[in-house]
């Protein structure tokens, strides 16, 4: 029987209990070259049945004898694909009809390329948003058909997540790529496949819908907690300072606008999960923010230059360390925005 060309990696932790509705959007695929590996461990979280498994053969549970975390449960995962291209995703997550097809072609048009990079919806107060990347994916896809990151440095201002990118089993191998523990394990692997990447092709598509804010871990899941989001970037800064220090020196302006856009997603990133509700506790606000603004002067890339506007101001605040100066900021905001009236859906930000 011939290896499937795409091995889609599922942790089953179905705390919202949208595991079903994932597998049978899988399943439902027009394209059928594809293998399910559904990760389970002893959490609760996990169901002890998996019904697709026992009707679909292109289904396997892979079944762990310790709680692990979604990070070594998709390195579990991983570890035993048999596809050429990996495809990692959560419960939470549905295929649009045809995804799998659509993937196929492409990479077989491509010429078996490193990464295939797609867009992605999210379903939020009850309307469909597109995600964050999707103008950088519209400028990267408007040129050549194969690129390398680095004439796209843009692209790593995109949120970094590893469920809308389909990568080569053979980059993921001999990159030595691997999912630290940690709430936003997939911070650094998404960087460090990209950064690895030779051969890249884009997908302007919307294959997957996302349901949820972020990704949900199981209780009690090692490194679990908001503030290792601090250690995954330093994990992605020393993985690109050791691709640009082994770099020839005519790529060197390069590699520093690839660091200027993934500070800018770095900062980005932390004043979105500094602003989401329920993400960072009351007591834990002063130090999360100074924690922030450490960053922001360790990083600060030479040629950098902020954005423009509301968010501008926040980044001027961030790296001077303002913390009060912040939360009077935002308060007058939430209380104009009372004013006049600007209710209703907003758009999620971050992803």
């Amino acid at each position: 029987m011939p290896a499937p060309l795409i091995s889609i990696v599922l942790p089953a932790y179905d705390q919202q209990g949208q595991l079903a509705d994932c597998l049978d959007s899988i399943l439902d695929q027009s394209f059928g070259g594809f293998e399910v590996i559904v990760v389970a461990d002893p959490s609760p979280d996990c169901p002890a049945e998996v019904p697709q498994a026992a009707r679909d053969g292109r289904v396997t549970v892979l079944r762990l004898s310790a709680a692990v975390g979604v990070g070594s449960a998709r390195d579990a995962g991983a570890a035993r694909a048999e596809g050429r291209y990996l495809l990692f995703l959560d419960s939470d997550h549905v295929l649009a009809p045809g995804a799998l097809l659509t993937l196929a072609e492409r990479v077989g048009g491509a010429a078996d390329p490193d990464l295939v990079l797609f867009g992605h919806s999210r379903l939020h107060a009850g309307r469909v948003w597109p995600g964050a990347a999707a103008e950088l994916l519209a400028r990267a896809g408007a040129g050549r058909e194969v690129f390398a990151p680095l004439e796209h440095p843009e692209l790593f201002e995109a949120p970094a997540q590893v469920w809308d990118r389909l990568i080569a089993r053979r980059l993921w191998t001999g990159a030595g790529l691997a999912f630290p523990e940690g709430e936003y394990e997939e911070v650094p692997v998404a960087h460090a496949a990209l950064l690895a990447a030779r051969r890249v092709v884009v997908l302007e598509q919307e294959l997957v819908r996302i349901r949820r804010r972020h990704t949900v871990h199981p209780t009690g899941s090692p490194g679990s907690g908001t503030f290792d989001l601090f250690d995954q970037y330093e994990r992605s800064f020393e993985a690109l300072a050791a691709r640009a220090d082994a770099a020839p020196p005519q790529e060197r302006e390069a590699w520093d606008q690839v660091a200027r856009h993934l500070f800018t997603r770095m900062v980005r990133h932390y004043l979105f999960v500094f602003d989401l509700a329920g993400c960072v506790g009351r007591p834990a606000r002063p130090r999360f923010f100074h924690r922030a603004a450490e960053h922001y002067q360790r990083y600060l890339p030479p040629g950098h230059r902020r954005p423009g506007g509301r968010e501008g101001v926040k980044f001027s605040l961030l790296a001077g360390g303002a913390y009060s100066a912040f939360e009077v900021a935002k308060l007058s905001q939430i209380a104009r925005t009372a004013v006049i009236g600007r209710g209703g859906a907003k758009a999620p930000a971050g992803g």
